[in-house]
């Protein structure tokens, strides 16, 4: 029987000493799914913006506090690094969560529902958890919470990095992950795991995907100038927004003449147009705003040469005056290809072979890939909708309706767990 069972360790890649720590990390986190919702239920009803997290940071300090972790406040403004020093040497392993919400009135009727609201770009709104970082701390505080538990029989170091800020922050150049990192959390870490709650993912499945996972994002600003001109008259002026629509079909062309999409999608949207005041005045100028989506650098970098080409020589055409902004936000989110290689035996443990999809690349972004850039990581995704629920009908993240199923998070306490355990175990 032994000869049986020493191979099926070797090829797993985890050494028996690390493994043997997964049942008590299965019952310590059921033993806790109680406290992790009403954490989670606490947070979503006292939801916090970006940068603005101080009950929410209060809450998790005290908590690893009392778990005997080394405990650092106001990183990155209102962030909490937690240190738990195993007691034995080894690699020292990141977990992060995200601490932010949005500004999003909610709209379910829920015991636990939303109160908060705040001024948010100089409007009055209601604040919500609609993109689920409420469960990414409750689980996160959960799997301190176990890890502590067994501090002794550790391989190493874990750190815990309760991010503020992901969703960004209008009144600041640099926040969230890219300011944790500036701040030097990464420098003695060796690898970094990240989940993120999926409304739209069965509550017990887990999606991972090797390389670009998520999209980089960047903003995209036109402002087109003309010769303003009476309606009936368009060839006494220079009109912006024959131009702006003519920019708009052009940019189009970019995802369907110049992507490879066999290799990875990307997305070109202007999200809004403002010009003209009057239905027989040819305006002076337009202005449009937009999102960018790539996968990787060179796609990067592709897309934002035929977007200033396009735009630059459409205007040109008209004989309008342009102005381009291309704003950089978040990198693409890449998964380490050996690091995710290394632990997806350590999802199938976590889940089961039958509850671990291999994703297609989502159009999504994240700032959890600051941290990649520093260090190995993988980012996965934590089913969050009821089971037998129907993922075109039920309501996607960012929307008032955002609703996520409580019977996930031990799932998700558990693979944020084995995480650092596997990752100990195979380091040597």
């Amino acid at each position: 029987m032994k000869k049986l069972i020493i191979p099926l360790l070797l090829i797993s890649g985890v050494s028996f000493g690390q493994t043997k720590l997964r049942p008590a990390i299965d019952k310590k986190a059921n033993e806790i799914e109680s406290k992790v919702i009403e954490w989670r239920r606490d947070l979503h009803m006292h939801p916090e913006l970006g940068n603005q997290e101080f009950r929410t940071a209060k809450k998790i300090a005290d908590h690893l506090r009392s778990l005997g972790i080394e405990v650092t406040e106001e990183v990155a403004v209102t962030g909490v690094v937690g240190i738990l020093k195993g007691g034995k040497p080894g690699p020292t392993v990141a977990l992060r969560a995200d601490m932010d919400a949005l500004p999003v009135t909610e709209r379910n009727d829920l015991p636990f529902k939303s109160v908060n609201t705040a001024t948010y770009n100089g409007q009055e709104t209601g604040v919500m958890h609609a993109c689920g970082h409420d469960t990414h701390v409750a689980i996160l505080m959960g799997a301190a919470e176990v890890l502590s538990s067994m501090k002794d029989q550790l391989q190493g170091t874990v750190k815990f990095l309760f991010q503020p800020a992901e969703e960004g922050v209008y009144d600041a150049d640099i926040a969230g992950a890219e300011l944790m990192v500036a701040e030097g959390v990464m420098e003695d870490v060796d690898a970094v795991f990240g989940l993120h709650i999926a409304s739209q993912m069965e509550v017990g499945k887990i999606g991972y995907r090797s390389g670009p996972s998520l999209a980089a994002v960047d903003n995209l600003e036109i402002t087109l100038t003309g010769k303003q001109a009476h309606g009936a008259s368009p060839w006494s002026g220079v009109d912006p927004i024959v131009t702006s629509s003519q920019i708009i079909m052009g940019l189009q062309t970019i995802l369907s003449r110049n992507v490879n999409i066999t290799q990875n999608p990307a997305v070109v949207t202007v999200g809004a147009i403002h010009g003209g005041i009057r239905h027989n005045i040819i305006p002076e100028k337009v202005e449009m705003i937009g999102t960018i989506r790539t996968f990787g650098d060179e796609q990067q970098a592709l897309v934002h040469k035929r977007i200033t080409e396009i735009v630059t020589n459409i205007a040109e055409s008209a004989d309008a005056e342009v102005d381009l902004k291309i704003e950089k936000l978040y990198p693409s989110t890449v998964n380490d290809p050996a690091l995710t290689s290394k632990m997806e035996p350590t999802l199938t443990a976590a889940a089961g072979a039958e509850n671990v999809i291999y994703m297609t690349p989502v159009t999504g972004a994240e700032d959890f890939s600051f941290f990649q850039r520093e260090k190995p990581g993988l980012f996965i995704s934590l089913g969050g909708m009821k089971k037998g629920g129907d993922p075109t009908k039920t309501p996607s993240h960012h929307t008032p309706g955002f609703y996520i199923d409580e019977g996930g998070f031990t799932l998700g306490v558990r693979v944020m767990s084995y995480f650092v355990v596997d990752y100990m175990g195979q380091e040597k």
